[in-house]
């Protein structure tokens, strides 16, 4: 693994030089547009200073490539994510992110079944949901909506809630949730042409 690794950023320089010269861009462009000094970046191309990661990533940036084809990173296998689905309170859920903190995304299926006795809870955190199939039924505070594929709803999880099928049958639907409060933003129209 290391042999990989230093192959890997021995070879940088070069792709460095070789791409700065096919963009005709010179080294004082570069480190205007970085804020990499002329001297590191001249050392980086020589190979005489090893390229760190605060280094390479404004470069990747201004030559427009990703870091692996900077450094022409190896291939890592298979790309697929493996995301295992998660049954909790009768209902099937799907991380569709894999990232920590933040908004988080997940597919929920409610399988056929008992209409189920609704039992509101409250947490802290904010959900958008968009119904796929079926017919959800969701009770929000002293509302009690059905709701039909295509249309969605947004929610303070503070408000009492619950939701499960509306008619026994399954219902596929997505989820946004940000459980410190955040909110998906949303445009509701076309951009607006500047004048």
């Amino acid at each position: 693994m290391d042999d990989e690794l230093d192959h890997a950023l021995d070879g940088v320089g070069t792709r460095l030089r070789s791409l700065r010269t096919e963009r005709d861009i010179t080294l004082t462009n570069l480190s205007a547009s970085t804020g990499i000094s002329v001297s590191t970046l001249s050392r980086l191309e020589s190979g005489t200073r090893r390229p760190t990661l605060e280094l390479l990533l404004p470069l990747a940036r201004a030559y427009g490539v990703s870091l692996d084809e900077l450094v022409d990173a190896p291939p890592t296998g298979d790309p697929r994510i493996h995301l295992k689905p998660i049954t909790q309170h009768g209902m099937t859920m799907l991380p569709l992110t894999r990232r920590p903190g933040g908004i988080q995304a997940y597919k929920l299926v409610i399988p056929a079944g008992p209409v189920k006795q609704p039992e509101p809870k409250v947490h802290e955190g904010y959900e958008w949901m968009y119904v796929l199939n079926g017919k959800l039924r969701v009770i929000l505070g002293e509302h009690d909506l059905v709701m039909e594929p295509g249309e969605a709803a947004e929610f303070d999880t503070r408000v009492p809630h619950w939701f499960g099928s509306a008619d026994g049958r399954a219902v596929e639907f997505l989820s946004l949730f940000g459980t410190q409060g955040e909110r998906a933003h949303l445009r509701a129209g076309p951009r607006k042409k500047k004048a």
